[in-house]
């Protein structure tokens, strides 16, 4: 256990006291998003489980689910998000110019987009790894039985990459069948203009489950051959705003962690736990140093959910997901949210 000098403890609370009299300023974007009042969020056209315009025209899934949790957060209201639909060629450009605040489009934290792009990722919402999905009547039990097979895959994103190199790697051929459009890549699958899909796993499982005729016709080869950390993104030169988003979805994985959930929040807030109190707003201001409100985490967790919510009710219940590797790390998965305190 840690010693601490009594003028060490006088200085850290000196500094805390400096740091909730003179809270920093809110950034460009963050400015913007509370001026205007809501949140422009960019999310993929249609992959149900992450982002899918319901038959009311509402958007769903997990992605779309941590749009209205970062606006809850910011703004009070998880309903003051504007959704942006995008496909893959649009999504970074539409980030770059500012037609959206916050990409949340099941998009892969890769070193070319962060330090490249310059875009700031985090934190993992979703662990994934690229997969190959087929017709059984093919009668293939594994990727490697796939050399010189025809393969669907999508242009403009990281997928395409690499499933090439996959190829390339074992001495294989493939023939690409590359699309720009999503439903036109599905229709094309499903019309055996290809014999094999590939793109995410999750996406695979979500394609299966809601676009196949017969799901049970099809199935997803076991190798997974990348590690695809999906992760919500923002613009590195804004930094207030890139801290605001971070804390935001870390606050929803903590509450988790912790057991603090939509139905139970109000009671945890005045439980008395100091820990809970600081992180929910009763009893000091984090919110403060990210120039969000006392209670931006109590709210986005009260309004849309813990993690373990927004999971089961987007990819546990629908597609009947487990949650593998994106269990929390108490429970053997790799989900650990950093400490709000």
């Amino acid at each position: 256990m840690p010693m601490f000098r009594p003028a060490a403890v006088a200085l850290a609370t000196a500094v805390a006291a400096a740091v909730a009299a003179n809270p920093a300023p809110a950034g460009e974007t963050l400015a913007a998003v509370l001026a205007r009042g809501s949140l422009r969020c960019g999310v993929n056209v249609s992959v149900p489980g992450f982002s899918s315009p319901d038959s009311q025209g509402r958007w769903t899934g997990l992605d779309a689910d941590i749009c209205r949790a970062v606006a809850a957060a910011v703004l009070g209201s998880a309903d003051k998000v504007e959704f942006v639909p995008l496909n893959a060629q649009q999504r970074f450009t539409a980030l770059q110019s500012g037609e959206i605040d916050l990409l949340s489009r099941n998009t892969t934290w890769t070193l070319g987009r962060a330090a490249g792009l310059k875009l700031r990722f985090g934190p993992v919402v979703f662990y994934d790894g690229q997969g190959f999905m087929v017709a059984k009547t093919l009668g293939v039990k594994s990727a490697t039985e796939l050399d010189g097979a025809s393969v669907c895959v999508q242009s403009g994103t990281s997928t395409e990459q690499s499933v090439a190199d996959w190829f390339r790697a074992r001495r294989m051929s493939f023939k690409p069948v590359v699309m720009d459009n999503f439903d036109e890549l599905n229709r094309a699958f499903f019309a055996h203009r290809c014999d094999v899909y590939t793109t995410d796993r999750s996406g695979l499982a979500s394609i299966r489950a809601t676009m196949a005729g017969s799901p049970e016709d099809y199935a997803i080869l076991p190798e997974a051959i990348s590690k695809e950390p999906l992760a919500p993104a923002v613009l590195q030169k804004d930094a207030e705003w890139a801290e605001a988003v971070f804390w935001s979805v870390s606050a929803l994985i903590e509450a988790e962690e912790r057991g603090v959930s939509s139905q139970n929040v109000r009671a945890m807030r005045d439980s008395g736990d100091p820990a809970l109190g600081r992180m929910l707003g009763a009893s000091s201001d984090l919110g403060d140093a990210l120039g969000l409100r006392a209670d931006w985490a109590y709210q986005a967790i009260l309004q849309v959910g813990n993690y373990g919510e927004i999971y089961e009710r987007n990819l546990g219940a629908p597609l009947g997901l487990a949650r593998g590797p994106n269990a929390l790390w108490t429970q053997g998965g790799l989900l650990y949210a950093m400490p709000v305190r």
